[in-house]
């Protein structure tokens, strides 16, 4: 499960089984997951994050999209 990016508490990560799947990340919270999709940037599964924790890390995910798509290209096809 490698971290691609922490940013306050969140913590961004991929699991290793997720190749198959489109280009996604998890984002951790204290013990609550949620699945954000990257292109284009939208919400899959809260995992019990709140509507402002979502509407923030939907920012962080814009933000850092870029980056994001090309640690997932790197990992699972690098």
């Amino acid at each position: 499960m490698p971290t691609v990016l922490r940013h306050g508490p969140y913590r961004f990560f991929f699991y290793a089984g997720d190749r198959d799947e489109p280009p996604h990340v998890h984002v951790e919270r204290e013990d609550r997951i949620a699945k954000f999709w990257l292109q284009p940037v939208r919400l899959e599964r809260s995992g019990g994050l709140k509507r402002p924790e979502i509407a923030e890390v939907l920012q962080v995910l814009a933000q850092h999209q870029v980056q994001l798509l090309e640690a997932w290209h790197g990992y699972f096809h690098g």
